[in-house]
């Protein structure tokens, strides 16, 4: 992993592994008198990360880890969403804004709607992957990208 791109964090010991992936919750009222909430709090709400290296071990306490916390390197990962073809162009900016749909129950609901961002996010598309799993049931036309937030 690009050595640009590493995040300095803490996270619960017991959880500090490499390759272990995890959404960002953002802070909890237990964090507002923390001496440590810079580094913890630092990273992007709703975003999804990786762990990719393993710091000194120390541990920190913290009220909301029972074995405290480590330091650990981290990359935000891109987000795997279906974009509009006409967008789906590697290097493209543009403004998400999800479909309107209520098909629930639709298999490419969550890479329609991904987690990840809400409406009006500048996204980057890094990454044309292809076809859209199945046919968009409301007709949009839809492929699989990469999408980088922009920074």
């Amino acid at each position: 992993m690009d050595e640009v791109n590493r995040i300095v964090t803490l996270c619960g010991k017991d959880w500090a592994k490499i390759g272990v992936e995890f959404i960002f919750l953002g802070g909890k009222s237990e964090c507002e008198n923390c001496k440590l909430k810079k580094t913890c709090l630092k990273l992007r709400t709703g975003a999804k990360y990786k762990i990719v290296g393993l710091r000194n071990g120390e541990v920190h306490e913290c009220p909301l880890h029972d074995e405290g916390v480590i330091a650990v390197e981290v990359v935000e990962l891109p987000i795997i969403a279906l974009v509009e073809s006409k967008v789906a162009v590697e290097g493209a900016k543009f403004q998400y804004e999800s479909k309107e749909c209520d098909l629930l129950d639709c298999g490419m609901y969550s890479l329609c709607h991904p987690v990840e961002l809400t409406n009006g996010e500048s996204v980057l598309v890094g990454k044309v992957l292809g076809e859209a799993p199945n046919k968009c049931a409301k007709g949009y036309s839809v492929v699989v990208a990469e999408l980088k937030r922009e920074v």
